[in-house]
């Protein structure tokens, strides 16, 4: 992080602001701060292509920077284009022209290469393995909302809804990880202990992401 622009001193929104009259530090110190979150973001659902979706994620950052709505973080536009980025490059493998509901097909639906060897534990793996089998747009909101620590708010301007909606998807989503985390358990005992503890199962997922 630039010296000048210190994380706990500097806002985004100051940030963006003198970005967008011409300080290209600021632009630098922006995308710094947020890397590794966007890595995360692809990482976890298209690991193979990663470091592409990541370049050009922050290239259309770069290029639309002056279209972001007033009231909308910088974190949520961020990750509401690396969201569209992430639908483009599944929509690019297709090859029947059929169109691809995102709120219906999951990650193994889809083909993608698992990445289970980022989980070490039993109930890791077992999250892991379950956030693939639920559709990947919501698979992708609760990675916001345990990974990223969004608020409904935040997730609701990725999605281009509003918060109400945001919050209904959010309950949706646990609610289907929970119902793969039932069928996939081996024994009654790890899925207690993943439910149970799912924030912190899923923080260590976060970090076996970041060491990668």
């Amino acid at each position: 992080m630039h010296l000048r622009y210190h994380p706990q001193v500097v806002r985004d929104e100051d940030l963006l602001e003198a970005w967008r009259s011409g300080d290209e530090d600021a632009g630098v110190a922006l995308f710094e701060r947020h890397y590794d979150g966007v890595a995360r973001f692809f990482k976890s659902k298209a690991w193979d292509a990663s470091a592409d979706l990541i370049q050009r994620t922050f290239l259309a950052c770069l290029e639309t920077r002056d279209r972001m709505r007033d009231g909308t973080s910088f974190r949520s536009y961020l990750f509401g284009i690396a969201r569209n980025i992430l639908f483009e490059h599944y929509r690019g493998k297709r090859r029947d022209g059929r169109r691809l509901d995102f709120a219906e097909r999951s990650l193994e639906d889809l083909g993608a290469t698992p990445t289970t060897a980022l989980a070490r534990a039993q109930e890791s793996q077992l999250l892991l393995q379950g956030l693939r089998r639920i559709p990947l747009e919501h698979q992708m909101i609760l990675e916001l909302y345990y990974w990223e620590e969004m608020t409904a708010g935040e997730i609701a301007g990725v999605l281009e809804v509003p918060e109400g909606t945001a919050r209904t998807r959010i309950r949706r989503a646990k609610q289907l990880l929970e119902g793969e985390l039932k069928a996939l358990a081996t024994t009654p005992q790890i899925l207690q202990s993943t439910v149970s503890d799912l924030d912190s199962w899923a923080s260590q997922l976060r970090n076996a992401l970041k060491e990668r």
